[in-house]
């Protein structure tokens, strides 16, 4: 009963995170009016988490992004407050998220992986540093799950620190620069603010695109071998 109730308990998360991303300008108007100035610091934690942690790769990151870049058009949060709070919260999560990889990576991965922790993520993000080099971690801003295991696998590898932080400075820019004015400029035009989910929805597929390309890709070069 007990692990029942804690597959229940993991599915009512997973649900009410998915219906977090897809209604997020209603959920971020509830918490901007209860929790006032506090809101900067909840999404601090909330990006600094997505980026800084190998098992929260779930929480919204690029919608999220766009959404508060809307809702600070609207006046609900200084702009400028704003932006340095997520590229802080950016570049610190990929910070920490490096230096967790570097100090327990490899023993993690050792015996093929723990848990949501597998293996073959980790093989998928040396595929992009294979094919890009050290500019996976700014490429890998734009790409959910690759984003969070970029900084991690940097880690592990024992990227020269020094060129990790160009590089994790860099990406946090220009992520928080591109979803944050995107929403800004656009988020309340009449078309994107009455279809927001829609929106949302549509900046996801498009985050996802090259995963889902790189996965096909994949499969088609495991079916030729086999053929």
């Amino acid at each position: 009963m007990e692990i029942a109730r804690g597959k229940d308990g993991f599915v009512e998360f997973i649900g009410y995170i998915v219906d977090f991303v897809l209604h997020i300008d209603e959920h971020l108007d509830v918490i901007i009016q209860n929790a006032g100035p506090w809101s900067y610091l909840l999404l601090f934690g909330i990006i600094f988490s997505e980026t800084g942690f190998v098992v929260t790769p779930f929480l919204p990151g690029d919608s999220l992004l766009f959404a508060v870049g809307a809702f600070a058009a609207l006046g609900s949060f200084d702009i400028l407050i704003l932006y340095v709070t997520l590229v802080s919260a950016a570049t610190l999560g990929n910070m920490a998220n490096y230096a967790i990889g570097r100090t327990f990576g490899v023993k993690i991965f050792k015996h093929g992986g723990a848990g949501f922790l597998k293996k073959e993520y980790m093989d998928k993000t040396h595929r992009f540093y294979e094919k890009y080099g050290a500019k996976t971690i700014v490429i890998a801003r734009f790409v959910p799950i690759v984003r969070t295991f970029a900084p991690f696998v940097a880690g592990i590898g024992k990227m020269s620190y020094r060129r990790f932080m160009v590089y994790n400075v860099v990406g946090s820019l220009l992520w928080v620069t591109f979803f944050v004015l995107g929403g800004f400029y656009f988020g309340n035009a009449p078309i994107v603010k009455d279809n927001f989910t829609v929106t949302v929805l549509i900046i996801i597929f498009i985050s996802v695109l090259p995963v889902i390309i790189e996965i096909w890709r994949h499969r088609r070069k495991s079916v030729k071998r086999r053929a």
